[in-house]
């Protein structure tokens, strides 16, 4: 007994880290990556460290912080934070992820994998970062490129306070979500890197998207198949294809999504504004669809309804219904400003009102265009008299 009294004194004494380690761990349920392994030069790998901290904040049971430290860059080839879990989990992501490059990447389709968990938090504290490197693989645009973080059956979730750059394909994705809030989100790619959505939702419920700057090669929001009561609020996108409903009805599916409300945002110098985009040979509907106080700054389509896109050839679509326009102002360059193209399905009970929209240069002539578009127009200029009721 004596003996081993001596052993653990003489222990704390050439190794105090070990004990500190030990106890800030098991008193505080916090979890730090380098305190696993990781090295934080953004050289090194450290793939295991972020795997190992998470398999002990997972199975701490109770509440557990498992921290990503600021002033230090990791280096992963993959991430999977996998429930679920005994711990509700705060993610302090305050230090910087690198993603490998093209030559160095290991198949995965996402960098970040995040699923099946409830109440999981994750905090950038506006320190956060992830770099996809996504410039090793722009020039590839067959190639089946990854995108950066994916979130998988996650209910009640939050993340703020991160930035976001060089997806290779989507920076955010949320799939079969309910319950998610994403805000202050900074998103930056450039306007020629293919198919890097901002966020892409899907079959997912309850979802807001807020306070954030999005800046990409496609959609600064897609929201697919599947998708009910979906808010996005205060956000700035350009470059990019705008806040999308669609691409719907891809391969004869039958897509369903309503409840969308897309409020007080800014678009500048985005290809789209507020998008509607379906294909036909598809089913389903979109429905009960709000875009209001919108403001436009040299966009190319500020308002459109595409049910022919990729022109193939016209057939039944998706039934769009529902649909209001309200309060958008600003400028466009294109002379179409406002374009409802619709299938012989028809768009039902569009309502465009108290908008003004005007050509960026000065005496630039404004166009607007109809197909199959029923509804009512008031208060908006340019006049639309192409609805009809």
């Amino acid at each position: 007994m004596q003996g081993f009294i001596t052993y653990v004194l003489i222990l704390s004494f050439i190794s105090p880290c070990i004990c500190i380690r030990v106890k800030y761990v098991t008193e505080n349920n916090t979890y730090n990556v380098m305190q696993y392994g990781a090295i934080g030069d953004g050289k090194s790998d450290d793939t295991q460290a972020f795997s190992r901290a998470w398999n002990s904040a997972c199975n701490a049971g109770g509440m557990s912080t498992l921290v990503i430290p600021s002033e230090k860059s990791f280096f992963v080839t993959k991430v999977n934070f996998s429930g679920p879990c005994d711990s509700k989990i705060l993610i302090q992501f305050e230090g910087k992820i690198v993603a490998p490059c093209k030559q160095e990447w290991r198949g995965e389709s996402y960098l970040i994998t995040i699923e099946y968990l409830n109440g999981l938090t994750i905090d950038g504290n506006g320190l956060g970062e992830v770099d996809g490197n996504g410039s090793t693989w722009w020039d590839c645009p067959n190639c089946d490129r990854p995108g950066l973080f994916h979130f998988h059956s996650c209910n009640n979730l939050t993340v703020s306070n991160l930035a976001i750059s060089n997806s290779p394909r989507a920076h955010v994705s949320a799939n079969h979500c309910n319950g998610a809030t994403f805000s202050n989100i900074s998103i930056d790619s450039p306007a020629h890197s293919p198919n890097t959505d901002g966020f892409d939702i899907s079959a997912s419920t309850n979802i807001s998207i807020q306070d954030s700057n999005i800046k990409s090669g496609d959609d600064c929001i897609a929201i697919n198949g599947g998708s009910y009561f979906v808010n996005v609020t205060r956000i700035t996108c350009g470059p990019g294809h705008g806040i999308s409903v669609g691409s719907l009805g891809k391969h004869n599916a039958n897509d369903q999504v309503s409840d969308i409300y897309v409020w007080n945002c800014t678009f500048t110098g985005s290809t789209n504004g507020a998008r509607i985009k379906t294909v036909p040979g598809g089913s389903g509907y979109a429905k009960n669809i709000t875009y209001e106080q919108i403001i436009l700054e040299n966009v190319t389509n500020p308002i459109i309804i595409d049910q022919d896109y990729r022109d193939l050839e016209e057939t039944p679509s998706v039934l769009v219904s529902s649909v209001t326009y309200r309060g958008f102002k600003g400028t466009f360059v294109n002379k179409v400003a406002i374009k409802l193209d619709c299938s012989s399905s028809g768009c039902l009970d569009i309502l465009l009102d108290q908008n003004n929209i005007v050509s960026a240069e000065e005496g630039g002539k404004t166009f607007v265009f109809c197909r199959n578009a029923h509804g009512t127009a008031r208060d908006t200029i340019p006049q639309v008299n192409c609805l009809s009721e």
